[in-house]
């Protein structure tokens, strides 16, 4: 039986500067060291670090499966490391999002996000990780789901032999804790109904259902529902195979050419586009935002990363960007009011309920 190589993205934010803009190289390297010394232990083959804004995200891969103890004692080693270098350098937010003290045998809980899976390589194995910043997980709602289950933005589900029985998405309700499995194409309207709630619904696997090949990964992480108060956004990575039953290159990263309205943006407490850049260019200043998405593309060569190559540097997404900037535009000048600032209900973790315990006796009953 072929042996199966795990591909890790894990991500968190544990300083910046200046404020929450990008990643300085230092924390960068920090990683590196830490993931080298891995390397040469031969505890995951390869490796890159990447950034998008102010967050860091760890590409590995390796045989150690998914949810590996060593693999997420790794990532959490290499961010506390990177966080003692943020608070000497007195960077913004160093270690905000570790919010637990000790590892206790997985990152999951402890304030990093995670998006793994495991696959037995194919003759030519392409992969594309997405992160994004000032935004929230539900933002790869919308693209996942056009690129995996909309035929119009991805012909191969009509004439790909492989695709054409459609794929299975795994959606978590985060509020309640549980999952459900939903086959497409004929639960479709029963997995829009679900998932178009952002907040509350998200994708977190998806299946090819002809032979039940896992095909994306997401992570799915609400650091405010874990902390219990509103301690950043939760800036979302992902991992997609491409290619060859799966939906192309072209295909995957076609729905962000709609630069659709997210969570987050200033506080996290605000709607706005998500506008695809390149790694360079993920340097969040215009109010903290607009938010921003990466895509990096990868092969995978015997547990070895070819790449990367930065999918969203291409000038054809340049009049996705200056509608970004229009919506933000438009946006902006809704100022405090809906629906540029988020709803009540998501407002839970930020200074609203405070506002609200102040003036409590002052709220009269209306006759």
């Amino acid at each position: 039986m072929a042996k199966k190589v795990t591909l890790s993205v894990i991500k968190a934010d544990v300083g910046s500067y200046p404020g929450h803009v990008v990643v300085p190289p230092e924390l960068l390297d920090e990683c590196e060291k830490h993931l080298e010394a891995a390397q040469k232990k031969k505890i995951i083959n390869d490796f890159y670090v990447a950034h998008c804004g102010d967050d860091i995200n760890l590409i590995m891969t390796h045989y150690r499966g998914v949810d590996s103890s060593e693999i997420h004692k790794l990532a959490w080693d290499s961010f506390k490391a990177a966080t003692v270098v943020a608070k000497k350098m007195k960077l913004y937010g160093a270690g905000q999002d570790l919010l637990k003290d000790a590892f206790a045998g997985n990152v999951k809980g402890l304030g990093p996000g995670v998006a793994e899976m495991e696959f037995v390589e194919r003759p030519a194995e392409s992969i594309i990780v997405f992160a994004a910043d000032k935004t929230d997980p539900g933002a790869f709602s919308l693209p996942f789901y056009r690129a995996f289950a909309d035929p119009f933005c991805t012909p191969g589900l009509t004439i790909d032999p492989k695709m054409h029985p459609g794929f299975t998405f795994e959606v978590h309700d985060i509020v309640e804790n549980k999952k459900i499995m939903l086959n497409t194409p004929e639960e479709t309207y029963d997995l829009t109904a679900l998932v178009g709630s952002t907040g509350h619904y998200l994708i977190k696997r998806i299946y090819r259902r002809i032979d039940n090949e896992i095909s994306a990964v997401l992570s799915t992480d609400k650091l405010a529902l874990i902390a219990g108060q509103y301690v950043g956004k939760d800036d979302p990575c992902a991992a997609a195979r491409v290619q060859a039953g799966f939906p192309s290159v072209g295909e995957m990263i076609e729905p962000f050419a709609f630069p659709h309205l997210v969570s987050g943006w200033m506080r996290g407490s605000h709607r706005g586009p998500l506008m695809p850049v390149s790694e360079l260019d993920a340097r969040n200043s215009r109010l903290d935002g607009p938010s921003r998405v990466i895509s990096l593309g990868f092969n995978i060569s015997d547990g070895n990363l070819v790449g990367p190559q930065d999918l969203f540097a291409d000038i054809a997404y340049d009049y996705t960007r200056k509608q970004a900037q229009e919506i933000a535009d438009y946006m902006r000048r809704h100022g405090p009011f809906e629906p540029h600032r988020l709803g009540e209900e998501d407002m839970e973790y930020t200074n609203l309920p405070k506002i609200l315990e102040k003036f409590k006796h002052r709220f009269e009953n209306i006759k």
